[in-house]
């Protein structure tokens, strides 16, 4: 309690919860800014997606057979029990830059169209009206830009366009033009030569005079290197063997085609490496086939000498059953002959070849029916194809190489087993046939000399015959094989369509509104943060321990004394609620003393000496001004009088009590003013005079109020705090520094200072923000709408609205707090 009242300063020690209403409140007044910003972000972002180039990815997806035969997993011991698919060299294959050529050529991107436009790069592709070929037999060079603009039915003008600001962007900028070939007429499909170019032009799609387009010629090697880095490959899932193919493109078309070409080439060349063995077999069939039909011809004229000279008619008749004993026989050794010759000339093939066996030839396609040889070699054959993928990408030093010729080593040692064991057999098969014939030879001898000698003849005719319609049998099977063959691998979709990746409009769009109402709110948080003067009355209470008694309005009046002038402005009614205020606070004095002070200069605690003397004296209150602030006296200027006579005059005793006690024009209201400026004005106000003279007006008037100097600059006042009932301490919006708050709050929480008050002075309204400050810790509610008399009703008459000059200064006061 003090002095029977309520003690309003315990008030302060309550704990105040996060205000979140204020902040937003705070914050949503700046709408305006949000939206310049939101508004400024998306015209930001509409002009990039307006002047960029849109990219798109295109997908399709190959599906990777399994290609692990049963045999080369019983040999494989680490892939036994795993049926998955290594797709690593797939996908480098697919990612190599020979498989790029191969599809390159296919589609003949070595040149490039665009369309004549300033806004963005517009490639034409397949839209294009005109074609260029180019003649890579001579020299070629890349060129830029080569500007074509059709001039009559079947003439054309080339040209080049200077480079703008924007073209490093786009494929203008990309290298130089030919200049002898530029600036002349020639006709569509005329030959265009130069030193560094040859090329000719055609009209594909009708043109109209003055139609303008540009292309491009690129290098071919620099094409393959930018394809082949544009594709990726992944498997789409990790238990499948289906690999997605992808690139970004800016033409779905050209992607699209450049990616089903490649898919297309992928298996082209499984086919083509599949196709070697048939090939190979073909091969090896003919030079067979050759030297055995001249020996079959020259037999044949032979055999028919000899029956023209000897006159043999019906030779079988002649000769009986012995001879088809012998030629079973002969015909059992040849084939051996052809085994034990297809076995050792495996033998020198493993012997001779490194780690290639891509054109070994299977027992199977020369008619050896041995199923386990037949797998040995198929999975040789495929591990060595394996073998050269992995090289077209990786040297012979790569752990997948090592590892793949670590199991040709195996599989070559396992046929070499095989083919010894079965080299035996067919020797020791050949030895027991020769046997038996040689017993069917002795027989045959003893026939007539004539007969002896056609048979002769007849068993190498019928050999050579034999042998020849087994080689017609064993190339027609190869040739329905080769024909039969198809790839493991089969494109699973083709790339059709494509999808925007760049630039995501929904994203950026979404980015700019963001950014827009992120970067002004940031920008609003830091200046808030750091600034550090007083903008409102919440940062007011959290700075200042002292209780808050009133707030004061900014006024826009000419005039200091806005009370006692215009005493229907909402200025003077903030007044009257500080009045009224103070009406309780030391009620019990008979004369009370209110002394007005603040941290610096400027922060209106004469302003507000003035205007509360004032409110007070319309009150009906006898009210005397004193004029405290000897260093810098401006009080009886503002108020009309004479300043030449004051209190320092009578503090030197060169005045008396009643002179330098002056009646004012404004009725109950009295000025002691400050008088001349002394050289030691602190020294003055402690004088035992100065008591006096207070306790003379005590004795005059009903309220005193006493204007001083800030109390943060210079140590008289702290000696006045000892006169004063009441002390007001003035904080001004936008100029007082949360800093200067810190004496204050010492003084007041060491109790060198009672009895003193806030008063928050200058607050200016605008926005949508209603400025009130509750109870503020006083007696009465205090209050103040600050929204230019649109909710007040026009209650204050006296209130003049800005002249319509004034507009800026409207605008940027919503954004004062």
């Amino acid at each position: 309690m003090i002095d029977g009242k309520v003690d309003i300063s315990k008030f302060e020690d309550d704990v105040k919860p996060i205000d979140i209403k204020y902040y937003l409140i705070k914050y949503a007044r700046y709408w305006p800014l949000y939206l310049t910003c939101i508004f400024i972000a998306l015209v930001v972002v509409f002009l990039f997606h307006r002047y960029t180039v849109e990219e798109f990815e295109v997908r399709g997806s190959i599906l990777i057979k399994q290609k692990n035969t049963p045999e080369a997993r019983i040999l494989d011991r680490s892939n036994i029990f795993s049926g998955g698919q290594n797709l690593e060299n797939d996908i480098l294959l697919l990612t190599s830059k020979n498989l790029a050529q191969e599809a390159l050529n296919k589609l003949h991107l070595d040149v490039s169209y665009f369309a004549y436009t300033t806004i963005k790069e517009v490639e034409l592709y397949d839209k294009s009206p005109i074609k260029v070929e180019v003649d890579r037999s001579g020299p070629q060079f890349q060129t830029g830009a080569i500007f074509l603009t059709k001039v009559s039915e079947n003439e054309f003008i080339l040209s080049k366009e200077e480079k703008g600001f924007f073209d490093f962007l786009n494929a203008k900028a990309e290298g130089p033009v030919d200049d002898e070939i530029l600036n002349k007429k020639y006709k569509f499909g005329e030959e265009i030569r130069s030193s560094r170019a040859n090329f000719s032009v055609y009209e594909i799609k009708p043109m109209r005079e003055g139609d303008k387009l540009y292309f491009v010629i690129h290098n071919p090697s620099q094409v393959v290197d930018e394809y082949a880095r544009s594709i990726f490959v992944r498997p789409i899932n990790s238990y499948g063997t289906v690999l997605q193919v992808s690139m970004v493109t800016r033409v779905v078309e050209k992607g699209r085609d450049y990616v089903n070409a490649l898919m297309e080439s992928y298996i082209d060349y499984d086919l083509k490496e599949k196709n070697r063995i048939s090939e190979n077999t073909l091969k090896f069939i003919d030079e067979q086939m050759r030297i055995l039909e001249d020996s079959l011809k020259m037999v044949e004229r032979v055999m028919l000498n000899f029956k023209v000279e000897n006159k043999l008619l019906d030779v079988n008749s002649e000769f009986g059953g012995v001879l088809g004993n012998i030629q079973n026989l002969e015909d059992i050794i040849q084939n051996i002959d052809f085994e034990l010759s297809y076995y050792q000339s495996l033998q020198q093939y493993l012997q001779t070849k490194g780690n290639d066996y891509t054109d070994i030839i299977a027992p199977s396609v020369v008619g050896l029916n041995d199923s386990f040889l037949n797998g040995l070699i198929r999975s040789l054959v495929d591990a060595s194809l394996e073998r050269r993928k992995l090289l077209v990408l990786v040297n012979d030093n790569h752990p997948k190489v090592k590892e793949v010729d670590e199991e040709i080593a195996k599989l070559r040692e396992n046929i070499f087993e095989n083919i010894n064991n079965l080299v035996a057999n067919t020797l020791k098969r050949k030895k027991e046939a020769a046997s038996k014939l040689e017993k069917f030879d002795k027989e045959f001898s003893k026939l007539p000399q004539t007969e002896s000698n056609y048979t002769n003849i007849f068993r190498q005719y019928r050999l050579r015959e034999n042998l020849y319609n087994y080689l017609l049998e064993k190339r027609a099977e190869a040739g329905i094989a080769k024909a039969s063959n198809i790839s493991d691998n089969s494109v699973l979709d083709y790339a059709r369509m494509g999808s925007l990746i760049f630039p995501q409009k929904p994203k950026n769009y979404g980015m700019a509104a963001g950014l827009g109402l992120l970067i002004p709110l940031v920008f609003l948080f830091a200046y808030h943060y750091f600034n550090n003067r007083i903008m409102d009355q919440i940062q007011l209470k959290n700075a200042i321990r002292i209780p808050l008694l009133g707030t004061i309005g900014l006024s826009n009046k000419e005039t200091n004394m806005l009370v006692a002038e215009h005493p229907k402005s909402m200025v003077a009614e903030s007044f009257r609620s500080l009045r009224s205020a103070l009406f309780y606070i030391a009620s019990e004095k008979k004369c009370k003393k209110i002394l007005i002070t603040s941290s610096v200069s400027g922060e209106g605690k004469t302003f507000v000496s003035l205007n509360l003397a004032a409110a007070m004296a319309l009150s009906g209150k006898k009210t005397c001004l004193l004029g405290l602030d000897l260093r810098k006296p401006k009080m009886a200027e503002y108020v009309g009088l004479d300043s030449k006579t004051g209190l320092s005059n009578y503090l030197v005793n060169k005045a008396e009590k009643e002179e330098i006690i002056m009646e004012t024009k404004y009725e109950n209201l009295y000025l002691v003013p400050s008088g001349p400026i002394p050289p030691n004005p602190a020294e003055l106000l402690l004088k035992d005079k100065m008591e006096e003279f207070l306790k003379h007006l005590e004795t005059e008037f009903e309220i005193v109020v006493m204007d001083t100097p800030p109390i943060g600059l210079v140590s008289e006042t702290m000696d006045l705090l000892r006169f004063s009932d009441v002390n007001l301490y003035i904080v001004r919006q936008n100029y007082t520094h949360k800093k200067y708050l810190l004496m204050i709050n010492d003084l007041y929480a060491n109790d060198q200072i009672d009895k003193v008050y806030a008063v928050f002075n200058g607050i200016k309204a605008g926005g949508d923000v209603y400025d009130f400050g509750g109870y503020n810790y006083g007696y009465g509610y205090n209050y103040s709408y600050l929204r230019k008399n649109k909710y007040t009703g026009n209650y204050y008459e006296m209130e003049e609205k800005k002249p319509p000059s004034q507009w800026l200064d409207k605008l940027i006061s919503r954004f004062k707090i």
